[in-house]
């Protein structure tokens, strides 16, 4: 499972610096490169979710006490999403704002100032998205540590019953041996009955032999 992760995990690192690259290049470019540069990121940036998903899966199906520090790394490649989308989306805006001056001939002081409005509503958008994603990651750890508290439950419920069944088991030993033991002393006494009861008769049987034996003589 680790292995899996940690193959996702190169392949994202892999991605996102070729996309770091990338945008970082947009402004240079002349207008007809920056065009397919922009579909190119939108589509590695894609390709970067898929694989945020494909590990976000992979650390749900690891054992809840080796889960912490993969979960604490998956946080860390979410912000680092957020802040590529973030770079993009500046770069299609100044991108955006280049070719609307082109077409329509806006003079740089109105662009300047549509560009630094976008900007703002961009950074409020930003952090409002970085407050859910923050309430989404809450809700996460909350529902795995509630999955761990019903394992634990699961657990000791298990151990409990196991208890009460080796109980059981001993109380029904305990019983059978007594049985048997009781039984044993039973047969005991009566033996030592019918010994003594022998002795009885065979002392009687001597004494009165001795006795016709004296009366003859």
């Amino acid at each position: 499972m680790s292995s899996d992760f940690e193959g996702y995990e190169q392949d994202f690192a892999v991605l996102t610096a070729e996309i770091t690259n990338r945008i970082a290049r947009v402004p240079r470019l002349p207008p007809d490169e920056k065009k397919q540069m922009v579909a190119n990121v939108e589509k590695q940036l894609e390709e970067a979710k898929e694989l945020l998903e494909q590990m976000d899966l992979e650390v749900r199906e690891i054992p809840p006490q080796s889960r912490g520090m993969y979960s604490n790394r998956m946080r860390s490649y979410k912000q680092e999403m957020g802040k590529l989308e973030t770079d993009f989306k500046r770069s299609r805006i100044a991108y955006s704002d280049e070719v609307r001056n082109e077409l329509l001939g806006d003079d740089g002081n109105s662009s300047e100032n549509q560009r630094a409005h976008l900007l703002d509503n961009t950074e409020r958008l930003e952090r409002s998205s970085r407050r859910l994603e923050a309430g989404y990651q809450i809700a996460v750890e909350t529902e795995q540590i509630g999955q761990e508290m019903l394992e634990n439950l699961s657990h000791d419920r298990e151990k409990i019953q196991r208890a009460r069944e080796r109980l059981r088991e001993t109380d029904a030993n305990l019983g059978k041996s007594s049985r048997v033991l009781t039984g044993m002393l039973r047969r005991i006494i009566q033996n030592r009955i019918l010994i003594v009861i022998l002795a009885v008769v065979l002392v009687i049987t001597i004494l009165m032999a001795i006795t016709f034996s004296v009366r003859r003589h």
